[in-house]
């Protein structure tokens, strides 16, 4: 096993899944080599889930962690209030306390998965951004000019289109940047989607504290479907998922992703990926390769190997599950779009319609295409949404 010295170790946390370094690469890598830095990725509560893209970060942070540099990781129970308008078409819908609070209260035991919580701090930004004054508003917003905020990408699309921009939204980079701050820290990591406002962080921090602020930026994971991975497309892997979900999700997706999730998903290394690559395996290969990677980080490897058995039994001898939810209606008969609702195969009857539709219900291994169907349900009734989904009705 090879031995690497700190600096091929910080090499590689710089280089892996790392879009780009600003101010450069260079002398992020010159200081961490002569001192300990102060770091963060900041994450804001708005789902009470973590899905894969979140852990990029959480990934990232850890390997920093691993090289003995001081994190944190930073919930926006503030900055969330303002809510990130980044990549937004039009303002988020505002968040009361008390669902951001019910969004985080199973965040930490899903991070654990794969942070060392004795290596990397939690703090929360809404302790220091609540206790803001007015004074205090207006100090660090007179460091930054209202133009450049408005030059911001998401913004000029808006108007261009018609839109508008909030002024709660324009404070948001403020906020956020006020985190740089606050802390004091000498990076601050995130997706190429908080460049902007990572960078005002730097500017503040440069302005009100006389103290340089690198920012890493690391790729944007797009879905199984191929586009943006987000809860509101139903594209995500989330980290609770089951294995049998987990793995299944990975299969399938786009050949042209793999290497992304090797890369950006995966604990293997650069080199070792490199070598997969110059393999040229056949592209069903290379993802049970992926999946059992993935489902070993957040289930373990046992769990990893059944899944592989569970999903060739489903998809390659076209056999049902080994075990499926079970359900009872206790009705003597009931619309399908209720019973798909009632089994948890569809969370509304707009979807269970839009499922039919797209014929992409069985039951009994018969696809079924009214959706206006009154069905009696019978015991040992089997319904199947999609390839992955499944219910047995008692």
């Amino acid at each position: 096993m090879e031995i690497k010295s700190k600096s091929q170790k910080i090499e590689e946390v710089l280089t892996k899944g790392v879009e780009q370094i600003f101010p450069s690469k260079a002398e992020l890598k010159e200081i961490m080599q002569k001192k300990r830095i102060r770091l963060y990725f900041g994450i804001d509560p708005t789902a009470s889930k973590l899905h894969l893209g979140h852990t990029i970060g959480l990934k990232k942070l850890q390997e920093f962690a691993d090289l003995g540099c001081e994190t944190f990781l930073v919930v926006g129970t503030g900055t969330v209030l303002a809510g990130d308008p980044s990549l937004k078409k039009e303002a988020r819908k505002k968040i009361s306390k008390e669902e951001i609070l019910r969004n985080i209260r199973t965040w930490k035991k899903q991070a654990a998965k794969i942070l060392d919580f004795s290596k990397i701090k939690i703090k929360y930004n809404g302790e220091w951004l609540s206790k803001l004054k007015l004074e205090d508003i207006i100090d660090i917003a007179s460091n930054i000019s209202a133009i450049k905020l408005f030059q911001r990408d998401t913004f000029r699309r808006r108007i261009k289109e018609g839109g508008t921009v909030w002024t709660h939204e324009i404070l948001y980079p403020l906020l956020q940047g006020y985190d740089s701050v606050h802390l004091g820290v000498d990076l601050e990591i995130g997706g190429t989607d908080q460049v902007f406002n990572m960078l005002i962080g730097r500017e503040l921090e440069k302005k009100m504290e006389d103290k340089e602020k690198f920012v890493l930026t690391f790729p944007m994971i797009t879905g199984i479907d191929g586009k943006q991975m987000s809860k509101t497309s139903g594209n995500c892997v989330w980290i609770e998922d089951s294995t049998d979900e987990m793995y299944g999700k990975i299969m399938s997706i786009p050949d042209n992703l793999i290497f992304n999730y090797f890369e950006l998903l995966t604990n293997t290394s650069l080199p070792e990926i490199k070598k997969i690559r110059e393999s040229k395996k056949n592209p069903k290969y290379l993802k049970i390769e992926l999946a059992e990677k993935i489902v070993e980080i957040y289930h373990g490897e046992k769990a990893a190997q059944k899944a592989e058995k569970e999903f060739e039994k489903i998809f390659k001898k076209k056999e049902t599950p080994s075990k499926i939810p079970a359900f009872r209606t206790g009705k003597k008969e009931i619309s399908i779009l209720n019973l798909l609702v009632e089994t948890k195969l569809a969370v509304s009857k707009s979807e269970a319609k839009r499922l039919i539709l797209q014929k992409g219900v069985k039951i009994d291994g018969k696809i079924q295409s009214d959706w206006k169907a009154v069905i009696i349900p019978e015991k040992g009734t089997i319904l199947q949404v999609g390839r992955r989904r499944f219910a047995k009705l008692l």
